[in-house]
Formats: structure tokens, C-alpha cells, sequence
């Protein structure tokens, strides 16, 4: 038997709950892990609430991040014993993810836990800091480099945010921190912010263009704010757009693009190549200081996490929720 977060959806209507599952429930797979911590993410909390379509087929056990120790191993790559860690591939969605003790998955989606993080170091960062890692890259790529200008990083409380504003400030960047609670000025500088402002200068609605102003972008929320940030991106620079969290919708012009070259680019998490997920764990090993997790992260027990999930949805969460499964 085990412990898990358990989402079901029948006449009854639609609940969560922790519940003690037997092994042979778990669903097929050719690597069975276990687990030993994963997190809280904007997804798994729109799964757990029913406030948002995630959950595919029911019943359910969300998580959309794991980190744990192979028990049973029919893939060629791991066996007993090895680290792992997995990030995305629909696990939470479509297949049972990791708010439980135990988990069986396909091992093509798993790679090895990276040098230099513990299972709840690598969870502390999640799907979160790997999509910031993937943003960062794309900036890169598309030539934003320190000396371009400042990047505006939006949703700058939330994971994503409270990581990509540590990565880029360690590595040489002016960064610019956008968020609706200006009690959190001072956390938000300790990462390396240069700068606050204001979320409501860029979430209503706004003009094809603004003055120019950022070098590139880091953008988690949609909507109107992701329309002025691309109106306000300067000649050649990149928005990197890997979020949702004000909507889904874009009320924008193609003016920042043909005019201004901009360029928007979408940082997807669940489906990333493994090439790409081994790049970007690498280089958080090397950019990142560690010592900013702390800080950034609250680690919770599996009792806590359903609670918990309705804070993060109301804006009361700072950072990272880790997911201590076994506590």
C-alpha cells in the first residue's frame, strides 16, 4: 500500500482526496520509482481544484514533477537503485504522476538526477525552474545578451519567475521584476530584481506599440500583460512566453513583430526533447546558486498539498512548493 493524492470525477461531482492505494493499481509502465518528493505546480493545482481542464481520465493522481529512486526497472537505461527525476510528459495529466509515494512510468520519460542536486533540491526548481532554464536558452538564442538592455521577468513571485530572475541575474542581467504585491519588493531584489513595477501597468488593455524598453522578455502570464510586453520589446529583441496564468488569450497586433522584428517565442515543458532537458538541467547546475532555494521554497507534506493547491490559485503562494511525500 501507499499514500497518494487521488482526483476522481463521477455523478457525484468532482473531489480530491489522499487516499491509501494498492501497488497494483498503478497504471502500466516499465520503471516502477519511489517517489520521494515532487511539487506544487500551477497545473497540479488546477487539476486538484477542478478550476481548469488538466485531468484526461479518471481517476487521477496529479503531479506533474518527481524525483525518487528506482525500485523496479524493465528499461535498458535504469535499474534498481538509480536516482531519477522526471519532468512533464502528461504524467499528472493523463498518466499518474508523483503526489504519491509510488509511481510506474514509461523510463523514456525519466532521466537521471542531475550531479550536484539532491531529490528535493531538484524538486525545489521542478518543471518551474527547468522552464525558466529553457527561457533563458531561448533568449540566448536569439541573441539577448547582457549588454542588449534589461529583461522583464513577469509573474516574478510565482516559480517561474522567482528562478529566471536568479539565473539571469547571475548571469550579467539588468532584470526587471513585474508583480501585484509590492510587500514582496524585497524578496524579489535578494534574487538579483534591479527594478519593481507594477503588474496593473501591464495587464490592461494596451496600445500596438509602446516605448521601447526591454532587451527580452520571460512572460508567465498571457493575455494583455504578454500583448504590452511584446509592444514594449525593443528592435530584435525575444519574448520567451511560457505561461498562462492571466489568459490564454493574446489581444495583440502583429506591429511589434514587422516593425520591431521582435520575436515571440513559446517555451514548451512537457513534450522538450531529452536533449534539451539534460541542457537545461545542466546549466542550472552550473548558473544557478543554490543558495537562493531556500528562500524561494516551502516544503509541505502529502496531508497539505490539497489545501495548499487552493492558496497557490488565490496568489498567496511565494516561489516553490516542494512536496516532502514521505513526511
Amino acid at each position: 500500500m501507499f499514500r497518494a493524492i487521488l482526483i476522481d470525477k463521477d455523478d457525484t461531482g468532482y473531489r480530491a482526496s489522499l487516499q491509501a492505494l494498492d501497488e497494483a493499481q498503478l497504471p502500466a509502465g516499465d520503471v516502477r520509482v519511489r517517489v520521494s518528493h515532487s511539487t506544487l505546480n500551477y497545473k497540479d493545482a488546477l487539476a486538484i481544484t477542478g478550476k481548469g481542464p488538466v485531468v484526461r481520465q479518471f481517476p487521477m493522481v496529479p503531479g506533474i514533477d518527481l524525483a525518487g529512486v528506482v525500485e523496479e526497472s524493465r528499461h535498458p537505461d535504469f535499474k534498481a537503485g538509480d536516482a531519477v527525476l522526471l519532468n512533464g510528459w502528461g504524467v499528472g495529466e493523463g498518466h499518474w504522476g508523483g503526489l504519491a509515494e509510488q509511481a510506474r512510468l514509461n523510463g523514456d520519460w525519466l532521466i537521471p538526477l542531475p550531479a550536484g542536486f539532491s531529490a528535493a533540491e531538484a524538486m525545489a526548481l521542478g518543471t518551474a525552474g527547468y522552464t525558466a532554464m529553457l527561457a533563458v536558452l531561448a533568449l540566448e538564442r536569439h541573441g539577448v545578451t547582457p549588454e542588449r538592455g534589461e529583461v522583464l521577468v513577469t509573474g516574478a513571485n510565482g516559480g517561474v519567475g522567482s528562478v529566471a530572475i536568479a539565473l539571469l541575474a547571475k548571469l550579467g542581467y539588468r532584470v526587471a521584476a513585474s508583480t501585484g504585491r509590492p510587500e514582496e519588493a524585497e524578496y524579489l531584489k535578494s534574487l538579483g530584481a534591479a527594478e519593481i513595477v507594477e503588474r496593473a501597468s501591464l495587464s490592461a488593455p494596451g496600445r500596438p506599440l509602446g516605448r521601447e524598453r526591454w532587451a527580452g522578455a520571460i512572460d508567465s502570464l498571457g493575455s494583455h500583460t504578454l500583448a504590452n510586453v511584446c509592444a514594449s520589446t525593443r528592435y530584435g529583441g525575444c519574448v520567451a512566453a511560457c505561461g498562462l496564468a492571466q489568459g490564454m488569450d493574446f489581444p495583440a497586433t502583429v506591429a511589434p513583430f514587422i516593425l520591431r522584428g521582435v520575436t515571440l517565442a513559446g517555451i514548451d515543458s512537457v513534450m522538450r526533447p531529452r536533449a534539451d532537458r539534460l541542457e537545461a538541467w545542466s546549466r542550472l547546475a552550473r548558473d544557478l546558486d543554490k543558495r537562493l532555494l531556500a528562500p524561494i521554497t516551502r516544503t509541505i507534506g502529502l496531508e497539505e498539498v490539497i489545501p495548499t493547491a487552493g492558496e497557490l490559485l488565490a496568489g498567496k503562494v511565494r516561489g516553490r512548493v516542494v512536496v516532502d511525500v514521505n513526511r
